[in-house]
């Protein structure tokens, strides 16, 4: 993150307390208050950005690059006041940190720390001082979609106080979805607004969001692993505008798929290893075919070979800590990678798999796609067995089997219901992984067909031995 004023160095903290208050995944509290001193030569206003998330720790303030500026140096000696608290700690912790010092230099200076008495909470207040005025500062709230406890001392001798200055929006409604859920959402918006190329949803190419196939897949390490506390999600899109769409929505169906990745709940570059696990997937098996891939211009593409007309895929992963992150040990670098990369191609098989198990007929390999065409001619076949019979009973028999009654004996019926069956079969017998694969089950059993929860496909290396859970 670059900060080259006030505004943007505010802008980053609380960027930065929304961060920890979602990595608490509980309702959390984000204040500013603004305390004005204009007796004081030079007058100054103290600034205080609090929030109850986790606690913070050091790595996040140094990853903060201060814009040397006239405007800046001016109004700001560069030193920020911190005093953070995590939820185990008996201590509220307090320290100033020079932020335009020099990585050579000493930049932090450790303060007493003050007991908690007992007290179980968390939370960080990060204060500073500078020369600008409140009226200026206030503008650094007017962010969309985000509500603001917004309070302003103004440090008269009539100790006047003001609060809720500003509320960016006016009603915001808590929600209880999980982190997954808001990642899908998202993809969601960014899909059907072309890849945000437009700014409101396209009606036109989708009346709603059932015409999205959407497959979603979490995965992290057991809380006994070394590697306890890494999270990886990914969400994956399917979708097919018709022949009909006009050509400037076309141009968004080119056969490559952008891969989104975030990290930590912000945006960045997606890191080598899970651009390996991308490719390293058998994506024939769920009957995509990928032909290259590229990290290009800060962008990860993937080209897939014979796609349909008008199909497209998306897709976003999200790997973040969901621990506290001064009790993270971190691995060495090559087990970092190592880590990523298995995570990454867990968390995609799993969204693959969700996406087949919700849509019937979507992403069959090759082969089951060549045997699914035979389904047609066979049921054919079948129901002109079974009617052309002049055993009444071995013909009532089968239409029992198939749940239909003897006054529904048309042939086209009869046809149909076995086709359907057929395909059911042979869908289901498509989502187990190859080498648990068995006999495919009867085609006249109940009309009910259990799906078992079958483990995924074994993986080579070290990433047979990972203990991963869902």
């Amino acid at each position: 993150m670059e900060a080259s004023s006030i505004h943007e160095l505010c802008r980053c903290f609380m960027y930065l307390a929304i961060q920890r208050c979602r990595l608490l995944d509980d309702l959390c509290r984000l204040s500013v208050f603004l305390k004005s001193s204009p007796l004081s030569h030079p007058p100054f206003v103290r600034i205080s950005i609090s929030d109850t998330g986790v606690g913070s720790c050091l790595e996040e303030f140094l990853d903060i690059k201060i814009t040397r500026g006239p405007i800046l140096d001016e109004t700001w000696d560069g030193v920020i006041s911190v005093a953070t608290t995590n939820i185990c700690d008996d201590k509220i912790y307090h320290q100033n940190l020079n932020l335009k010092g020099e990585a050579s230099m000493q930049r932090l200076t450790k303060l007493p720390s003050a007991s908690k008495n007992g007290a179980k909470f968390s939370g960080t207040e990060i204060s500073l001082s500078t020369l600008e005025t409140v009226d200026n500062l206030m503008q650094i709230l007017m962010i969309p979609k985000l509500a603001i406890e917004f309070v302003i001392d103004r440090g008269d001798p009539s100790g006047s106080r003001c609060e809720n200055i500003i509320q960016a929006i006016q009603c915001v409604s808590l929600s209880s979805d999980s982190n997954i859920e808001y990642l899908k959402s998202g993809l969601e918006d960014y899909v059907l607004k072309h890849n945000n190329h437009l700014q409101n949803i396209c009606h036109s190419c989708f009346p709603n969001r059932e015409h999205l196939k959407v497959g979603t897949g979490v995965a992290c390490y057991s809380e006994s692993s070394r590697n306890a506390g890494q999270v990886m999600e990914a969400v994956i899109v399917i979708s097919q505008l018709s022949e009909s769409t006009s050509p400037s929505c076309f141009q968004v169906c080119d056969g490559k798929t952008e891969v989104l990745y975030y990290k930590d709940f912000s945006p960045c570059l997606i890191s080598r290893p899970s651009l390996n696990a991308l490719t390293s997937i058998d994506w024939k098996s769920y009957g995509l075919t990928l032909r290259s891939n590229s990290d290009e211009n800060s962008t990860a593409l993937l080209e897939w070979e014979n796609l349909p007309l008008g199909f497209h895929i998306d897709i976003v992963l999200h790997h973040y800590q969901k621990k506290y992150p001064s009790a993270i040990v971190m691995p060495p670098a090559k087990q970092m990678d190592t880590t990523d990369r298995s995570l990454t191609r867990k968390a995609v098989k799993f969204a693959l798999n969700d996406l087949k198990e919700k849509n019937a007929g979507v992403l069959l390999t090759a082969q089951t796609l060549k045997i699914r065409s035979y389904a047609p001619d066979l049921a054919r076949t079948l129901a002109g067995l079974i009617l052309s019979s002049n055993d009444s009973n071995f013909q009532g028999e089968c239409l029992s089997l198939l749940g239909l009654q003897s006054q529904e004996i048309e042939s086209e019926t009869v046809e149909d219901c076995i086709k359907e069956r057929l395909i059911s079969v042979i869908d289901l017998n498509d989502r187990k992984p190859q080498r648990n694969k068995e006999a495919a089950p009867y085609l006249f059993d109940d009309g009910c067909y259990e799906v078992d929860n079958f483990p995924d496909d074994y993986e080579e290396g070290e990433e047979a031995n990972s203990s991963l859970e869902i």
